[in-house]
């Protein structure tokens, strides 16, 4: 039987764009900003671009020089370094098809926004009118439009996890569409996902810059630029600072998920894998700041018209408490008047109680919207501002939903790599065995498209990939320093490249990056042990916001076994490897 040819990229440019696609998703666009928020601006800069130096880089050269030499998925490549060590592939390819489960999810999200732009008023901008026909809504006056729009009318989210129903139609049709986009962008393998990378590389940038430029010109942006780059360097103190920077590397590189020695397999044996680990790396963190100078500028403006709402709220509950001429109290000069009045009227004053509200810029600054939050509710409400609504909004959730199939691109084409260099359905042609798998993973999905789907998506993107990551990753740079050895992997990026790696990796692989992977390791356990039960948003339907919970028992079961069923595979497959031998050993011997 002839032996089956693998096939080959069209050209290293094409691999490229693979890389780029895959990695500028959406942790580059709705995680990153956030963790730049949430820990003090410029200052998380710091940790993430060491990190990018210390982790980023080496392991990325590494795991496409693995690909390249191997040519095979992540279990067969590790399988050919160490036969006890094919548990590192497994443990990748778990935690690829938990970030498929729940990012195709989001995609699905994507396309359900994107529809409802072409609207002539948006759906998100005002609240419905109640059931008796009297005014809005109530629980969506105490939140506000768009997260009511996002909370009660996409999700229709439950009270809690607890409380489940049944599979909400719209959302499933959606997660429908997006898996068959995805499996028609994956169904002849690279042979057609190498067609989409050069649209799924490029169109995001078209979007960034034009929103850059329409970012810049609304009025308070530079609030929200200047606070991105403006540093709380205490935070550099804040070990979780740096675990959110590594594992923002990993996100945003791939590293870890096994889809970039999928890609790197698909190359010419001699490759510059060397020159695009580089520009791969260059290019991602350059964007990851990039889209949030982008995101903050939105978020400057979105604050500021909060802040401005704020003081005309005030403004009018000073004229008609005190019943002042319209023209006496301005924007400008509201926390005066508030001062003179409270000094001149006091018990007048006082009566004024919980409806005098404290306006403050910075305060608005502060308060951070995580992951979908951002991506959803925060553009939601910033578009809705804008002139020409439907433009921003269609742009921005066509942008969104094509940083989502980017990434989908990647990690399915760790799962489909991987199962087929297996020889897992081997007879069964390319078409056949996506179709199976997409079909496999749309049934898996549909548990986030229930009222109680969206904590479940929240867990796991918590506890689906970090833990795991940092362990595969760990794992990985040992076994090619030590177990592999060093002087081996040298030679072989020579046959490749013709000359070996520099100095500055090898003491990177070597030391560097080992000891800093096992201290974020560890820290991480006691972090999650010490941190008392885990909790999650649920949105209480009475105050109209989320609340902070606590996972019940059987949560706390599933989050535990999220977080241990990749990393079991290593020690499992190294026992099951351990126990054929000894079997064969004892026939042979018999």
């Amino acid at each position: 039987m002839a032996k089956e040819v693998r096939p080959n990229w069209d050209s290293p440019i094409q691999f490229l764009m693979a890389c780029v696609s895959y990695s500028i998703g959406l942790a580059t666009v709705w995680r990153f900003p956030y963790l730049c928020q949430m820990h003090g601006g410029g200052g998380f800069l710091i940790p993430y671009l060491l990190m990018l130096f210390i982790v980023g880089v080496p392991l990325l050269y590494m795991e496409l020089a693995i690909g390249q030499k191997m040519r095979l998925g992540s279990i067969g490549a590790w399988s050919a370094i160490n036969p006890y060590l094919g548990g590192v592939g497994f443990a990748s390819v778990v935690a690829s098809v938990y970030i498929c489960l729940y990012y195709n999810i989001i995609n699905a999200w994507s396309f359900w926004y994107l529809f409802n732009s072409f609207q002539s008023v948006l759906p998100w901008s005002d609240c419905p009118v109640n059931a008796n026909l009297t005014g809005p809504v109530e629980e969506c006056q105490k939140a506000s439009s768009t997260q009511y729009f996002f909370y009660r009318e996409t999700l229709d989210v439950s009270s809690s996890i607890e409380e489940n129903g049944g599979i909400q139609t719209s959302q499933a049709l959606c997660l429908l569409l997006a898996w068959v986009i995805t499996y028609l962008f994956i169904i002849n393998g690279i042979k057609s996902s190498g067609k989409v990378v050069y649209f799924t590389a490029t169109f995001p940038y078209v979007v960034l810059i034009i929103y850059l430029i329409r970012g810049l010109t609304l009025p308070g942006a530079i609030h929200g630029i200047t606070y991105m780059f403006t540093p709380k360097m205490e935070e550099l103190a804040n070990p979780n600072a740096w675990i959110n920077a590594a594992t923002q590397v990993f996100y945003s590189l791939g590293l870890g998920f096994g889809s970039l020695i999928a890609f790197s397999s698909y190359n010419q044996y001699n490759n510059n894998f060397e020159r695009q680990a580089f520009i791969v790396s260059f290019i991602n963190s350059g964007t990851c700041i990039f889209a949030s100078i982008v995101t903050f500028s939105i978020y400057g403006f979105k604050a500021t018209v909060n802040y401005e709402n704020c003081l005309e709220r005030m403004r009018i509950l000073l004229l008609n408490t005190f019943n002042l001429a319209e023209d006496t109290i301005d924007m400008n000069n509201v926390f005066d008047w508030i001062k003179t009045l409270n000094a001149t009227y006091p018990e007048q004053f006082a009566e004024l109680g919980n409806k005098l509200e404290t306006c403050d810029l910075n305060d608005e600054l502060d308060t951070a919207v995580e992951g979908v939050g951002l991506a959803f509710i925060l553009y939601s409400e910033a578009i809705q501002n804008m002139p020409l609504p439907q433009l921003w909004s269609v742009l921005y959730f066509f942008m969104l939903l094509i940083l989502g199939l980017g990434s989908m691109l990647g990690n399915m084409t760790a799962i489909t790599t991987t199962l087929r260099d297996l020889k897992i359905l081997s007879k069964v042609s390319n078409e056949v065995f996506n179709g199976i798998l997409s079909l496999i993973m749309l049934l898996l999905g549909l548990a986030f498209t229930t009222p109680s789907g969206n904590y479940w998506f929240i867990m796991f993107n918590d506890y689906g990939a970090s833990f795991s990551l940092l362990f595969v990753v760990f794992v990985e740079i040992l076994t090619v320093s030590y177990l592999y050895g060093l002087k081996r992997f040298e030679k072989d990026i020579e046959d490749m490249l013709g000359h070996r790696p520099n100095w500055y990796l090898k003491i990177l692989w070597a030391i560097i990056s080992p000891f800093l992977l096992i201290f974020l390791f560890i820290f991480y356990v006691v972090n999650y042990i010490r941190g008392g039960p885990p909790t999650y948003q649920a949105w209480d339907k009475e105050l109209g916001k989320t609340v902070v919970t606590d996972y019940p028992v059987f949560g706390q079961v599933f989050i535990a076994i999220l977080l241990v069923s990749a990393v079991s595979c290593v020690p499992l497959y190294a026992l099951y490897v351990c126990c054929a031998n000894r079997k064969h050993s004892y026939f042979y011997q018999r």
